[in-house]
């Protein structure tokens, strides 16, 4: 993930720093052209957000497996700390808020964003009729399936549903 941050503002630049070109040279010389590590991408990170304005936005953090997050998240602070232009948009369910504000050491904003009632349905309706084993639906479990998480509307619940397939939303409503 880093890697593809860094190469998203690395092709905003108009001129590539010469610290950013030798560091992806060294890396290419290195036994067997490995990738760049974590170091030197923070370093290169460093080096550009340290003379320009930076927003760096990461959507469904919650989605990063645990470990790539802990690095993702330490990586995030070490460039918040060393560059004092650089602002972080992430965004990701709510049960990563306690993770985020200790990896990040208080520096981080939280806005809650909960789901309206249309919303969810609307966000049904598309899963419903974009299903790809629509022979598994019939109206009334189509009425069940749009009553009962509508209902719950909790956050996790639909998101954690959301590429489910009928047969696996029959199973998680029925009862």
């Amino acid at each position: 993930m880093l890697g593809s941050l860094l190469r998203q503002l690395v092709s905003g630049l108009e001129e590539i720093p010469e610290a950013v070109v030798r560091g992806f040279q060294n890396e290419k010389k290195a036994i067997g052209g490995r990738g760049l590590q974590v170091s030197g991408i923070l370093k290169m990170f460093q080096v550009i957000t340290t003379t320009k304005r930076t927003f760096i936005c990461v959507d469904a953090l919650d989605e990063c497996v645990p470990d790539n997050r802990v690095v993702v998240l330490e990586s995030l602070g070490q460039i918040l700390q060393a560059s004092p232009n650089t602002r972080i948009f992430i965004t990701g369910r709510s049960h990563i808020r306690s993770e985020v504000e200790r990896r990040l050491d208080g520096t981080a904003t939280f806005i809650l964003i909960e789901p309206t009632g249309d919303g969810i349905v609307n966000y049904l309706r598309e899963k419903l009729r974009n299903d790809t084993t629509p022979e598994v639906m019939n109206s009334t479990l189509e009425a069940n399936i749009m009553e009962s998480i509508s209902q719950l509307s909790s956050e996790t619940y639909v998101e954690t549903n959301a590429g489910q397939s009928y047969a696996e939303l029959r199973r998680a409503t029925a009862g």
